[in-house]
């Protein structure tokens, strides 16, 4: 089983991005698929969390992943007031959305990471609410890259699922893009 720990701000789209990872998992074939958001008071811009759970068998388990082996983060910021290497196994994989290149991120104690400009990205293919980029589809890309769990094909499956018409289509244009640009270091 492969648990996946999405780490952003309300409005992100981190709970989105963990239903379309698990769908498009599914898709690919995988028995077991789950995907849960950690709701509380939480609101607009505060930190949150979700998780998915990719297994080749049915999942018996629904309690909150503690330690997972992908952390993506949406919002660089939460490293700073969150601990996101808390919530990653030991040879986890980080994934970070950030202008800055793999090889000048260094976070303690984990050697596994991957970047990719996910607002840069989203600024160049409008994809905006309320004035900010939306970041969860860039995201999906690069863990299709770094992780290589669910390929693109079938997250591109999983957005057409979940939007519509043209909205899919700019966001997978942009989940393409994430896939080429996204730098890995570690594994």
């Amino acid at each position: 089983m492969y648990e996946v720990i999405w780490h952003g701000r309300g409005g992100q789209g981190v709970v989105v991005a963990a239903q379309i990872l698990a769908e498009s998992a599914y898709f690919q074939g995988f028995k077991g698929v789950t995907s849960v958001p950690t709701f509380g008071p939480e609101r607009r811009g505060a930190p949150l969390t979700a998780s998915t759970r990719i297994s080749s068998e049915p999942i018996r388990m629904f309690s909150q992943i503690e330690q997972a082996d992908v952390a993506v983060v949406l919002d660089p910021s939460l490293l700073k007031t969150v601990n996101i290497i808390g919530t990653l196994k030991k040879d986890g994989l980080m994934i970070i959305n950030t202008p800055m290149p793999v090889n000048q991120v260094d976070i303690s104690g984990c050697r596994n990471i991957a970047t990719v400009d996910a607002a840069g990205i989203a600024l160049r293919y409008h994809l905006m609410k309320e004035g900010a980029p939306i970041v969860n589809t860039p995201l999906l890309g690069a863990f299709s890259r770094a992780s290589g769990l669910v390929s693109l094909e079938f997250i591109e499956k999983g957005l057409k699922h979940k939007l519509s018409g043209g909205v899919a289509e700019t966001n997978i244009l942009a989940l393409r893009a994430a896939f080429e640009e996204t730098m890995i270091k570690g594994k």
